[in-house]
């Protein structure tokens, strides 16, 4: 009798099979697009440039693209009045304040490369927007690493390291 019951049941065995795996799938493709929102998000926040004298916070703007703006200078003021974009070659530009500027646009994130790419840096010492791209290495979320460049040719241009901190005042 036994092994009658055992014979009866495997239709039932092989059902529960099949429906855990299903389970497993739609599960799976349910909580990717979270865990992929969860990776593109890990540029968002406050960093400090490597010369340590301003703070940048990157965020996602309602077009879905990565920006950047300084929120923090260590010097602030120039002759008593606020820093300027003096090296901007447009003379309209070149009178808008330092704090606040965008300096880093229009990045989306690439889950094939692992990287934050399409996007622009301006450096504010010499007035001049690059392409740019930027990523995490080894897993460190503390340590944000950027290459601007010019012409599309990446292997043209320098990079720059910020690492992640709180809001200074």
């Amino acid at each position: 009798m036994e092994g009658f019951t055992e014979i009866t049941n495997f239709p039932l065995k092989q059902k529960q099979k099949n429906m855990k795996k299903h389970f497993l799938l739609i599960t799976s493709i349910l909580f990717l697009p979270l865990f992929l929102y969860g990776q593109s998000n890990r540029i968002v926040g406050i960093w400090l440039t490597e010369e340590g004298t301003s703070q940048v916070e990157i965020y996602k703007g309602s077009d879905g693209k990565y920006h950047g703006k300084i929120v923090w200078l260590d010097e602030p003021y120039e002759n008593g009045k606020p820093k300027i974009d003096d090296e901007n070659p447009d003379p309209k530009l070149a009178k808008r304040p330092i704090m606040g500027l965008s300096l880093v646009k229009n990045f989306k994130y690439s889950s094939k490369k692992k990287q934050w790419v399409d996007g622009v840096i301006y450096d504010p010492d010499n007035g001049k927007t690059y392409d740019c791209y930027a990523w995490f290495e080894n897993g460190n979320f503390n340590t944000l690493y950027l290459k601007g460049y010019v012409m599309g040719i990446r292997m043209l241009g320098r990079s720059t390291v910020w690492k992640r901190e709180r809001k200074r005042s």
